[in-house]
């Protein structure tokens, strides 16, 4: 691993997670009051003035030029940032990250989704499977960069974090575990109207896009008309309900983050299938199952490993 990228995982019930890490930090720090002002903030003043008074002030006491919050569409297949402070001379790009392609961010998002917390160090020594967010870290100035996931009940709704763009800056486990509890706060306080949240996703369903990074091509297709990805190698083949197969840029692993659950699941470990485009389920060998896919001319073989989720996609 880069040692310029660390890799932190917290949850709302794992409070000593950094507990080593942290004792060596001043008991008296800013970050160590974050939670409490959060708290009170969310609970005096509506949910979108308490995060933008909390975002001047995280920027502010952890000595960042920007902080931010990102908020994924329902889908999980675009985002926008929705509240942004700068500091001086920092140029604000909350216009322009409006309505923007998950892929953009995929190497990024692979980790928010687990949990981890995403500390860059110094953006230039990001690995090559990163190239496409580093591109666009260097766009917007950054040095170093924070990103801390925002959940509610399970589901990665958004991204909390810091950028600075004057000199190179490393967060302490104090600072990052402080800023994680904020995240779970904020998380509660805007994500916790249910229907509000399925309306969202009914307006939005139509919409859905996933762009697909082809040499020199950017063709954006509806997730549904994907009938499934496979493996090849650092790339993947996308097959498309047409029957025809895209090569995309980006690893199997990368899509298997991107591509909605509610229809997506793994057949094989160099296989992911859409359960719509799914129209027989071969059976006969009992060491080798086989999936027919829909405008698809050959069979997709299915691991043991993968036979009980396929039974439960498909009822059998």
């Amino acid at each position: 691993m880069n040692v310029a990228v660390q890799f932190q995982t917290h949850t709302a019930n794992d409070a000593s997670t950094f507990a080593e890490d942290a004792s060596a930090d001043n008991a008296a720090s800013p970050w160590t009051a974050w939670v409490y002002r959060c708290a009170m903030s969310l609970l005096t003043h509506p949910a979108d003035d308490a995060v933008s008074e909390m975002l001047a002030h995280l920027g502010e006491t952890s000595q960042a030029d920007r902080s931010w919050l990102i908020e994924y569409r329902p889908d999980m297949l675009r985002f926008r940032n929705t509240h942004e402070w700068c500091r001086g001379q920092t140029q604000p790009f909350v216009a322009e990250l409006q309505d923007v392609p998950t892929t953009l961010i995929a190497w990024l998002h692979r980790y928010l989704v687990k949990g981890h917390a995403v500390a860059i160090h110094d953006v230039h020594d990001l690995p090559r499977s990163a190239r496409i967010i580093q591109a666009e870290f260097v766009r917007q100035g950054n040095k170093s960069v924070l990103s801390v996931p925002v959940f509610h009940d399970g589901k990665l709704c958004g991204i909390i974090g810091f950028d600075t763009t004057v000199k190179h800056r490393r967060w302490s486990a104090a600072e990052v575990h402080a800023l994680h509890q904020c995240a779970n706060l904020i998380g509660q306080a805007k994500y916790s109207n249910r229907l509000a949240r399925t309306r969202g996703a009914l307006h939005d369903s139509a919409l859905s896009v996933v762009y697909l990074n082809m040499r020199g091509v950017v063709r954006g297709v509806p997730p549904e008309s994907i009938v499934g990805v496979r493996s090849a190698g650092n790339y993947s083949e996308i097959w498309l309900e047409d029957g025809s197969m895209v090569l995309d840029s980006r690893a199997l692993g990368m899509w298997s983050t991107l591509l909605p659950e509610k229809i997506f699941f793994r057949v094989h470990r160099t296989a992911i299938a859409n359960a719509l485009h799914v129209m027989d389920v071969d059976r006969r060998s009992v060491d080798r199952w086989q999936i027919r896919m829909r405008s698809l001319e050959h069979l997709w073989p299915v691991s043991r490993a993968y036979r009980k989720p396929l039974r439960e996609r498909m009822g059998i």
